[in-house]
């Protein structure tokens, strides 16, 4: 699949924005894995998709540099204003939605694709970690945040755009390929 087949699988799936990404601008940083210990979505150390479970700094930068390239994936919504909840649940769904969908398709013919969204993963309704192993660890989707990306930072690197304007709100995901 050549880059504008796959950018056209990305918005098939329903995707506002898509743009390549080339995997050596992707930095992980410490600061952001940092955050995450924080625990402020209250995922951390709960689900196979996040820290520490989905592996250290290192082993999540080392499985980014087997990847030279991919997409980067945009879900856009305007809000009524900065305190649209509704619109803001919307928007996550959507972007989930569309992330599953993308994960299915890119994994029929690249089963070792690195896909990471935003936000833990919501596969399933109760994660099984970590007193099982994962139900679905070909369909699991970590975030880019849990790999120690700054997310604008690798728009920016990719020349993509991170804001829509005033009222708007993106979630990103990225998938590397090969």
């Amino acid at each position: 699949m050549n880059a504008e087949e796959l950018k056209q699988l990305a918005l098939d799936c329903g995707f506002d924005h898509v743009g390549e990404l080339d995997a050596s601008t992707i930095t992980v940083r410490t600061e952001v894995r940092d955050a995450c210990a924080e625990n402020k979505c209250q995922f951390y150390g709960k689900n196979w998709s996040c820290p520490p479970a989905c592996g250290t700094l290192e082993e999540c930068g080392e499985r980014i540099g087997k990847y030279s390239k991919g997409i980067i994936v945009q879900s856009t919504q305007e809000l009524e204003d900065s305190f649209d909840f509704e619109g803001l649940q919307e928007l996550g769904e959507r972007h989930a939605k569309a992330m599953s969908d993308l994960t299915d398709r890119l994994r029929e013919q690249y089963p070792e694709a690195l896909i990471l969204g935003a936000g833990t993963c919501t596969r399933c309704k109760s994660c099984t970690y970590p007193d099982a192993p994962c139900r679905f660890p070909k369909k699991m989707i970590s975030s880019m945040e849990s790999y120690g990306m700054v997310v604008n930072e690798v728009c920016k690197a990719n020349d993509i755009p991170y804001n829509y304007g005033k009222d708007t709100m993106t979630y990103v995901g990225c998938a590397l390929v090969e």
